[in-house]
């Protein structure tokens, strides 16, 4: 089994009740489809193979194990979640072993993610929609206003990287997120800057 030694160093790094569960995980994959290729990807472990097949990742009381192309996955005993508005799907929070079914069902998923791979077998094409422009609330707008450096570094960003600021602003209590963009953005930091590398 060839493995990433950045792998064995983000196991070793989570929580002790997740350590077991990735590292069983891993072997897993590795035993579904042995021409595998690990990496780190976004700061989680990802296995490759011939693209994107699968991904693990462990937060303080659970642990995630995913599919790329989740949404074309056969799920007849519906156990995956689709994630957001991608593709992708996964099995919800792993908290402990019981909430993982049993190895040869998890092998099954893996085998025929990685037969998708296999096959070229692609994602059907999204339909490509504007996005209409989302208006900055006022209490942001002022915020920055107050902040020149901040104000400057967003104004230089992309529309994209400006939405997704908007949007994370919107979506929760705004005071607190206001804070948070603006200490991020005097910092030059973009909206998802914790998962680049």
């Amino acid at each position: 089994m060839a493995t990433d030694p950045r792998i064995d160093d983000y196991i070793e790094k989570s929580a002790p009740f997740a350590k077991p569960i990735l590292q069983h995980l891993r072997i897993l994959v590795h035993q579904a489809c042995p021409a595998i290729e690990e990496t780190l990807k976004w700061g989680f472990p990802h296995f490759d193979y011939k693209g994107i097949l699968c991904s693990t990742a462990s937060f303080k009381q659970h642990c995630r194990f995913g599919f790329w192309k989740g949404s074309i996955l056969s799920d007849s005993k519906q156990l995956l979640t689709l994630i957001g508005k991608t593709e992708m799907a996964r099995f919800n929070k792993i908290e402990s072993f019981k909430d993982l079914p049993k190895d040869k069902v998890l092998i099954a998923y893996i085998k025929e993610a990685d037969r998708l791979n296999e096959e070229g077998i692609a994602l059907p094409a999204k339909e490509k929609i504007g996005k209409a422009e989302i208006p900055m609330p006022k209490e942001s707008s002022s915020a920055l206003k107050r902040n020149k450096k901040a104000l400057a570094t967003f104004e230089q960003f992309s529309p994209s990287n400006k939405r997704e600021y908007i949007e994370w602003i919107t979506e929760a209590t705004r005071e607190k997120r206001i804070e948070t963009t603006i200490g991020w953005v005097t910092e030059g930091k973009s909206r998802n800057w914790k998962y680049k590398r």
